[in-house]
């Protein structure tokens, strides 16, 4: 009998273009992870669509429509629980967590952040590079934990800062790089090839974590 597939549902924010990667990737019954349900704090936005055209449940759960943190995520995990999820991606999902939200999912939830954690947590982190004056920026997919981006590091994507960039155009070469990494991140999940130790995570129980740096991206690609 074939293993079943890791269900996984997807909270989003807005135009959902990781979401894209993550379906794409995981299109095909070979792949060891579907995509049950994309739910979305936002009504109306683009990742929603992007989950109708491709046959997934696509949920609104308006943030706005809640009188705390702590309701709007019971919520979330009712419509979670709904579809049958097992684990987590946050794809631009832009709301802060309760701490009971990410202790249930805990181990079993994942991020992709724009930048080489543990610098430059947070918003706006591409101008931030640019004015600290870092020759390199890039993204790291981790899992997430109570404290905002610093769970364990999965895997991360090296980017060079030109020194013409903009936050715009520096923004949009990680961008690449995180549609690369994150569905490559969630096999490995799905595959059973990743643990945590010690607060570093394992590829197929190696002693290196599997968060080392990719190689930038070549000069042509500039």
């Amino acid at each position: 009998m074939s293993k079943s597939r890791l269900r996984v549902g997807v909270l989003v924010s807005g135009s959902g273009s990781n979401l894209q990667a993550l379906i794409d990737s995981c299109s095909g019954t070979d792949h060891p992870a579907e995509i049950v349900t994309v739910i979305s704090n936002r009504p109306g936005v683009k990742a929603l669509e992007r989950a109708r055209a491709a046959g997934i449940e696509a949920v609104t759960v308006d943030h706005k429509a809640y009188p705390d943190r702590e309701s709007f995520d019971a919520e979330m995990q009712r419509a979670l629980d709904s579809a049958g999820a097992e684990f987590v991606c946050l794809a631009g999902f832009m709301r802060l967590l309760t701490p009971g939200f990410v202790e249930h999912w805990s181990g079993r939830m994942i991020n992709i952040h724009p930048s080489l954690l543990p610098s430059f947590k947070g918003l706006n982190v591409q101008q931030r590079a640019i004015d600290a004056g870092a020759r390199f920026s890039g993204c790291t997919v981790h899992f997430v934990t109570p404290e905002m981006d610093v769970g364990p590091i999965i895997q991360q994507a090296v980017v060079p800062v030109h020194q013409d960039d903009s936050a715009e155009s520096l923004a949009a070469r990680i961008l690449e790089q995180e549609h690369r990494i994150y569905p490559a991140s969630l096999r490995w999940v799905a595959e059973g090839r990743i643990r945590i130790e010690g607060g570093r995570v394992l590829l197929d129980n190696a002693a290196a974590p599997a968060g080392s740096m990719l190689n930038p991206a070549p000069e042509s690609a500039r």
